[in-house]
């Protein structure tokens, strides 16, 4: 009987347990937190009934909103994270050039990470990839 290979495979399931655990944590806190930043929204209230949840279409436009966020989201988080790091490894590689990473980081962090019903409706675009802000561009 090999002993260490019990050990690793209790190690290995007690891992992806943990993993499992991670990821639905975040799948709830996600559902838990998306009607709150929606409720926050800039824009001023419309006079619409649809637009303020009271029909059953809109309820339907939030649920598809909030299905299709937790398909997007880590999505674009797993984008988000690999573009931080290859930034700081252009930052690195390129001597301190920070005019490069800027342009990673922007690129991948920047966008949008919550999908609404007005994403769905088209009211909104749906931007994978950030855009810069024209203050951030160099002054020629």
């Amino acid at each position: 009987m090999n002993i260490y290979s019990s050990s690793s495979n209790r190690s290995y399931a007690g891992s992806s347990f943990k993993l499992v655990a991670v990821v639905l944590l975040l799948a709830l806190a996600t559902i838990t937190m998306s009607p709150s930043a929606w409720s926050q929204d800039s824009m001023a209230p419309s006079s619409n009934a649809s637009a303020e949840g009271g029909s059953a279409s809109s309820a339907g436009m939030q649920a598809a909103a909030g299905f299709s966020t937790l398909l997007y989201l880590p999505l674009k988080a797993a984008f988000a994270i690999s573009g931080g790091i290859v930034g700081g490894l252009a930052y690195a590689f390129s001597g301190g050039n920070e005019q490069a990473a800027k342009s990673i980081w922007t690129t991948s962090l920047y966008g949008t990470y919550i999908l609404t019903p007005d994403h769905l409706q088209g009211n909104r675009p749906i931007r994978f990839l950030g855009v810069a802000d024209s203050n951030d561009a160099p002054a020629q």
